[in-house]
């Protein structure tokens, strides 16, 4: 087998987030690229062999993504203001890049907002980095 076609998989660390078609920040940790479609089940009768597993909605849990705080506020307004009632959805995309930076996959989601904002755990003791949490509701993924 040649080099030219290997296809390793593409690491975990190697990523960006766009929101509203910036990228926001060097974030450490993205969670809730998920989907599932749940299933309804339907005994017909006389069919014993089997039950009928029918689609219903398919849902998509929040992004959750973490980061190093930083001098930029952009993340902690957004959140402030649709505590205060000014929901501004925006949309945005999860992409992961191969060793030399290229795009190789893209998640974009759908008109999100966030839904909650974590700060950091202070304590003297400790010499990790601050970080924030801001959890994003939103409407779907899909894979571009």
């Amino acid at each position: 087998m040649s080099m030219a076609s290997r296809k390793d998989p593409y690491a975990g660390f190697m990523f960006l987030v766009e929101v509203g078609g910036l990228v926001v920040g060097g974030f450490s940790e993205v969670s809730g690229i998920n989907a599932e479609t749940e299933v309804e089940e339907y005994r017909e009768g006389g069919v014993n062999d089997y039950v009928h597993r029918l689609p219903k909605i398919t849902k998509y849990p929040n992004l959750i993504l973490k980061r190093g705080i930083t001098d930029s506020d952009t993340l902690w307004k957004w959140y402030r203001n649709v505590a205060a009632g000014k929901v501004e959805r925006k949309n945005g995309s999860v992409i992961l890049l191969d060793y030399a930076g290229n795009e190789k996959w893209r998640w974009n989601f759908s008109q999100a907002y966030p839904v909650k904002w974590s700060g950091p755990d202070l304590k003297a003791d400790n010499s990790l980095v601050a970080v924030e949490t801001l959890e994003l509701a939103h409407n779907g993924l899909t894979q571009g």
